[in-house]
């Protein structure tokens, strides 16, 4: 009798897991989908500085020109000509998300000024430019 009591009691000892397993998986899966990503232009950016500085959240669409004027979205090196199109494809996959362009200080800023006009001309008014904070 006294084995019988003691192989109902560890069983009783016993905890189920599965119920806890279930809820981390699904705040694992709540995480990842309500998570933003970090876009990344594809160029080492050294951004000028500037007096006034405004925070920018959630922009979809990164453009960046590096000290050598090259232009890149998407980690990609793109020519001045092709931002247009390839700015409206991404506006097609965002048709709410607005542009930031990140300029290198050595960069000449026709192109800065050439890359905004080929986003507006895309159909995007919000745009800005990124800075640093002036120390």
């Amino acid at each position: 009798m006294a084995r019988k009591r003691k192989a109902s009691d560890s069983s009783a000892d016993d905890i189920n897991v599965t119920p806890l397993m279930d809820i981390v998986f699904i705040m694992l899966i709540f995480f990842i989908v309500t998570s933003t990503f970090v876009k990344e232009p594809g160029a080492e950016i050294e951004r000028p500085t500037a007096e006034t500085l405004v925070q920018k959240k959630f922009a979809s669409i990164l453009v960046a020109v590096d000290s050598e004027n090259n232009i890149w979205i998407d980690k990609d090196q793109v020519p001045l000509e092709s931002v247009r199109q390839l700015v409206e494809q991404l506006k097609a996959e965002n048709p709410k998300g607005t542009a930031v362009v990140q300029v290198d200080a050595r960069a000449d800023s026709r192109y800065l000024v050439e890359v905004v006009n080929q986003i507006r001309d895309a159909g995007i008014g919000d745009i800005a430019v990124s800075t640093d904070p002036k120390s």
